[in-house]
C-alpha cells in the first residue's frame, strides 16, 4: 500500500474547490466565482488501486484584510507545511501576477526547509485555445522547479487521471490513514452551513458575500429527517435586508435551494428554517471565529 497527503495550494478562486470536488466525484467543497469562499481546510480521501491519497483543499492565499482573512491564510500555510505534497494551481486564462508569484513565494520558502514533490497544476484549460495554451504553460513554468507539470480542466474532467498517474509515484510505502469508505471528515452540520453560505455567494454580490458566515443552531436527526435551524450572520443592518429581500424572497429562494442540495447530498428529507441576524464585526472578532470554526 501506498499512502500520502496532497495539499491543494493557490491564491483565491483558482479552482481548488472544484478539483477536490472532482478528485472525488462527489461535491464536499461548496463553490462559486467570489474569491474567498473556501475558509477552512477541508479533508476529500481518494482511494487508488494499492494506495490512499489525502487532499487537503485549503483557503486561497492572499493578503489579509481581517483576523479572518489572517486564520485563513494562516490554514493555508499549515495545510502546506504538512503535506507530503503539494499541487499549486495557476489559471491557464492569464500570465502569472502578483499573486501566483506570492503563492511561488510561499512555495520557495517552505521547501526551502523541508523539500517535497511540488506539482504544478494549471486549470482551466477549457476556457483558453490551445494555440495559446504553450506560452502561458512556459511562463509559469519559469518561476520553479516543479517536479511536474499538469495542465487540467477539473470543470470538464480533462487530464485528471493524469494528474493522479504522476502523484502516486511519488506517495510513500504504508498504509492508509483512514477506513476504506471514508471520504471527508466534513461532518453533516458542516456541510448544512456551508451549503447555505454557498446560496449566499450565489444570490449576493459587492461586499455581502465577505461578509456573511452561518451558524448551525441546532441539527437533529429524526429517522429519515433531518431538522436544521441556521442563522446567517452579517455585520449591518444593509446587509440584512439585502439578504432578506423584498417580502423575503431572496432568503426563501437561498432557503430552497439550500434544501435542495442537502435533502441530494444527505438522502433523506430535511426540514430547514433559516434567520439572519446582525452582528457587527465578526470577522475581527476571536471568539465568534473560532465558534465558527474558523
Amino acid at each position: 500500500m501506498k499512502f500520502g497527503t496532497v495539499a491543494i495550494i493557490g491564491r483565491s478562486n483558482v479552482g481548488k474547490s472544484t478539483l477536490l470536488n472532482r478528485l472525488l466525484g462527489e461535491k464536499i467543497a461548496i463553490v462559486s466565482d467570489k474569491p474567498q469562499t473556501t475558509r477552512t481546510r477541508i479533508l476529500g480521501v481518494v482511494h487508488v488501486p494499492d494506495g490512499q491519497i489525502a487532499f487537503l483543499d485549503t483557503p486561497g492565499l492572499h493578503k489579509p484584510q481581517y483576523l479572518l482573512n489572517r486564520r485563513m491564510v494562516k490554514t493555508a500555510v499549515e495545510a502546506l507545511e504538512e503535506a507530503d505534497i503539494v499541487y499549486v494551481l495557476m489559471e491557464a486564462t492569464s500570465l502569472p501576477g502578483p499573486g501566483d508569484l506570492a503563492v511561488v513565494a510561499h512555495i520557495k520558502e517552505v521547501t526551502a526547509k523541508r523539500p517535497c514533490p511540488v506539482i504544478l497544476v494549471v486549470t482551466k484549460i477549457d476556457a483558453v485555445n490551445r494555440m495559446k495554451l504553450l506560452p502561458v504553460l512556459e511562463s509559469y513554468t519559469r518561476l520553479f522547479e516543479w517536479t511536474e507539470v499538469v495542465p487540467i480542466s477539473a470543470q470538464v474532467d480533462d487530464n485528471i487521471d493524469q494528474l493522479l498517474a504522476v502523484t502516486v509515484p511519488h506517495l510513500s510505502e504504508g498504509e492508509g490513514a483512514y477506513s476504506d469508505d471514508m471520504m471527508t471528515d466534513q461532518t453533516m452540520r458542516t456541510l448544512a452551513g456551508e451549503i447555505i453560505r454557498e446560496k449566499v455567494l450565489q444570490a449576493t454580490e459587492q461586499e455581502v458575500p465577505y461578509s456573511v458566515a452561518v451558524e448551525i443552531d441546532q441539527f437533529k436527526e429524526e429517522g429519515r429527517l433531518a431538522r436544521i435551524h441556521a442563522s446567517i450572520l452579517v455585520e449591518r443592518e444593509t446587509q440584512k435586508g439585502i439578504l432578506i429581500g423584498k417580502q423575503g424572497e431572496r432568503l426563501k429562494a437561498i432557503s430552497t435551494q439550500a434544501r435542495q442540495e442537502m435533502e441530494q447530498l444527505f438522502g433523506m428529507k430535511v426540514f430547514l428554517e433559516v434567520w439572519v441576524k446582525v452582528r457587527a464585526a465578526w470577522r475581527q472578532d476571536e471568539q465568534t471565529l473560532s465558534n465558527l470554526g474558523y
